[in-house]
């Protein structure tokens, strides 16, 4: 099963090389990995570390986690929900106490419908809370049912 994931994975990174207009060799040196182990990556012979496929993302231009995913390495709602918590904490027009009231919602709204976060997933325990979302969770819960 781990060599279809990374059959998978070649492939998508040689359609991605190629609309990026890269020869192997130049993305290679882009992504500070070697020719031939680049070649064997997008022939599905290695499985690359996380490491290496976020130095090739990072020389696409690409999403790591995509690649993660398409690696057998991060699950798909995994990589959505990184994604997600990473788009809140990055936005620059929202307060950090907005962003922490936001990723309690999202957070409360995953567990309600059963998809809650796992252990380790939120980032640097971003998510402190002061108690206040929590009451906050209760009330629309009550208004729901």
């Amino acid at each position: 099963m781990a060599s279809l994931n990374v059959g998978n994975l070649g492939e998508y990174l040689r359609e991605q090389r190629r609309n990026a207009q890269l020869s192997l060799r130049q993305l290679a040196d882009a992504a500070g990995v070697s020719n031939p182990y680049l070649s064997q990556i997008e022939r599905g012979l290695r499985k690359p570390s996380a490491e290496v496929l976020q130095q090739v993302a990072k020389a696409l231009r690409i999403s790591a986690e995509t690649l993660y995913v398409r690696a057998g390495i991060l699950d798909e709602r995994e990589r959505d929900e990184l994604e997600t918590r990473a788009v809140i904490l990055a936005d620059p027009s929202i307060s950090e106490q907005q962003k922490q009231v936001l990723l309690q919602i999202y957070d409360s709204f995953r567990k309600e419908n059963g998809t809650a976060p796992g252990d380790g997933i939120t980032p640097g325990g971003a998510i402190s809370g002061d108690g206040g979302g929590d009451s906050d969770d209760g009330d629309a819960r009550r208004r729901e049912t």
